[in-house]
């Protein structure tokens, strides 16, 4: 049994009505008796459910689950949340995480020379569309380093120089964990990450990978699609692991292209669905909306 909870919420009574909540994600091995145990505890302390979702998987036997409730409607914050919780947790084997809305998740993009993910994010985050806080961009080039400080965001450049690959990289982990991450988004991030970084933070490092995986993994998949004279190209968000471009899958788009458009228009349609996808796949996690399901993922909308 594994369980986490997030720093202590205020005492309030359901009247309140803020907008805080709080997120219950849950994943275990699949019985009966798991939905009424985990909404029967939460009612019993009138807890009140807004949103609420689950799925038992057949071929795994796997649960998976998530809730969420007022936090103004429980008489106790997520420390004692856990405490009390602990029974059910034990009982039936509960991996579960519980997010308080109020404390946001702390972003580091990591970026080379393109610019369209970053500043798509960027504006997003500015705009409120992403509830996170962006401490930190990192980059092996210095190109994009005007575009990030006009956010207020810092910005390090961290040369990846053929003798100091794992000397930057270690860099890399170092500026993350100084700056809080929890995430790192690799938004056209043009470097393979060592199987010791993936496993450092497994399912909290984001990828945009530009075609529609797992058809045209690797380097140029643009070339390749038009070499293949495919008719739909499309970008996938996934999470990184040792496997390069193999790791669990958040969300994908395709569109339809033909016979006229050349490599460069298919590198221009291209950066539109990047943008769009990787941005769909960063909130959701950031909702506490993808639970992992060995290498394939359980994305609740």
């Amino acid at each position: 049994m594994s369980g986490s909870a997030a720093s202590t919420g205020d005492t309030g009574q359901p009247a309140a009505r803020s907008d805080r909540r709080y997120v219950l994600t849950v994943t275990c091995p699949d019985a009966t008796g798991i939905v009424a145990a985990v909404t029967g505890f939460i009612a019993a302390h009138g807890g009140w459910v807004v949103e609420a979702a689950q799925h038992g998987d057949l071929t795994t036997g796997r649960f998976f689950q998530r809730i969420v409730v007022l936090a103004d409607s429980l008489p106790f914050g997520t420390e004692e949340f856990a405490v009390r919780f602990t029974d059910v947790a034990e009982e039936f084997d509960l991996d579960w995480h519980l997010h308080d809305t109020e404390q946001k998740r702390r972003v580091v993009i990591l970026v080379s020379k393109e610019d369209h993910c970053l500043a798509d994010l960027l504006h997003r985050w500015s705009g409120g569309d992403l509830r996170c806080d962006i401490p930190l961009v990192i980059s092996n080039h210095p190109d994009l380093r005007r575009l990030v400080e006009r956010y207020g965001i810092d910005f390090r450049h961290v040369g990846f120089d053929a003798d100091r690959r794992a000397a930057a990289f270690a860099e890399v982990a170092s500026l993350f964990d100084a700056a809080g991450g929890d995430v790192m988004v690799l938004a056209r991030f043009m470097q393979i990450l060592p199987a010791d970084l993936c496993a450092r933070y497994p399912s909290r490092i984001i990828n945009i990978h530009h075609s529609f995986l797992p058809s045209f993994a690797g380097a140029r998949p643009y070339h390749q699609a038009f070499q293949r004279g495919v008719k739909l190209i499309g970008a996938t968000c996934h999470y990184v692991t040792a496997d390069l471009d193999a790791g669990p899958i958040i969300e994908q788009d395709t569109t339809r292209i033909d016979h006229a458009d050349n490599v460069e228009e298919l590198l221009r349609i291209g950066r539109d669905i990047e943008r769009s996808v990787l941005a769909r796949g960063l909130r959701w996690h950031l909702e506490d909306r993808v639970l992992v399901n060995g290498n394939r993922t359980v994305v609740f909308g």
